[in-house]
């Protein structure tokens, strides 16, 4: 789903965009920022890769976020996809992977994985990258809308589980088919609590698509459109919700939170990610590397929709 890349309406951003437009092109931007109204809209911007998630989109998407909590303007944060997909997971077979590269670590106070070895240096970075920055951007006091088009695979499912939650096209599908690496699921895993245990266990243990009315039909998603009223209809809710006030937002957003986590979220995320590393680490012990040997293509091939999906 193409859109203008940067829309500024103030003269501090014009001075914003003129001294970024000196780095980096727009497209060279992996992450793209366009404020319309009381909306920020943070899109992925590699649709070569299928927006595939690297540590440059990580903290790119960081900063795009920081951006609109600090404008005081922005009500609501929409995150979308460019291209065909929204997100087809973690980056693991593109020219851009970037897992030998340090950055600045905001999530988590840990040493830097590029010094490190074995489930020391796995750990080190997918602590920050991927759990340490889902769990920073749910805590984030603003409403994030998940704008869903196409492909939300295993990282890409993290992604939009950040967010509140989710508006959909009716293309859109979702699959988490890491247990064909024999690692139980993704490292942000909230799949027990954004669906029911039972659907979570199909889910997992098939690692087939779900299609989005089907998603839809199990809590994951909150409303599924036609792919060309998606931008609209995702537009018009957080209008919608912008009518509200921000402090109220906040505190009602907080709330939820902590609900979820008396429930036991964080504790399950905290324990499956100690699995996770397990799954790794195994792996790399009795087999070609820590993925099992499955790289991009492969995983897009093992999730393909079921001829029974609904």
């Amino acid at each position: 789903m193409s859109r203008r890349k940067t829309v500024d309406r103030s003269p501090d951003d014009q001075r914003e965009k003129m001294m970024s437009s000196a780095e980096t092109s727009a497209e060279e931007q992996v992450v793209t920022y366009e404020r319309r109204g009381t909306v920020a809209f943070v899109t992925l911007n590699r649709p070569e890769y299928r927006n595939a998630q690297n540590s440059k989109v990580t903290y790119a998407l960081d900063a795009a976020f920081t951006r609109a909590v600090d404008d005081d303007e922005v009500k609501v944060i929409v995150l979308a996809g460019n291209g065909k997909h929204f997100c087809a997971g973690h980056d693991i077979g593109s020219p851009g992977r970037d897992i030998d590269e340090s950055f600045e670590r905001k999530a988590v106070i840990w040493w830097d994985h590029t010094r490190k070895q074995g489930v020391d240096r796995r750990l080190a970075r997918e602590a920050e990258v991927y759990l340490g920055m889902c769990r920073r951007w749910r805590e984030i006091p603003k409403p994030m809308i998940a704008m869903v088009q196409g492909a939300c695979i295993a990282g890409g499912l993290m992604l939009a589980w950040s967010c509140d939650f989710i508006v959909a096209s009716e293309d859109a599908f979702f699959a988490d088919p890491v247990v064909r690496m024999g690692i139980p699921g993704v490292e942000y895993f909230a799949h027990p609590w954004v669906m029911n245990p039972r659907a979570a266990r199909e889910f997992l243990y098939t690692g087939d698509r779900v299609p989005a009315r089907r998603a839809h039909e199990l809590g994951m998603v909150n409303h599924v459109v036609p792919h060309q009223e998606l931008e609209q209809a995702t537009l018009a809710i957080a209008e919608r919700i912008s009518q509200m006030p921000s402090f109220g937002l906040a505190l009602t957003k907080k709330a939820i939170n902590q609900a979820e986590d008396l429930q036991g979220m964080r504790a399950g995320m905290d324990s499956v990610f100690g699995l996770h590393h397990a799954a790794h680490a195994h792996n790399a012990e009795v087999g070609v590397d820590s993925l099992a040997g499955m790289d991009a293509r492969s995983m897009r091939d093992s999730s393909a929709r079921p001829e029974n999906a609904r």
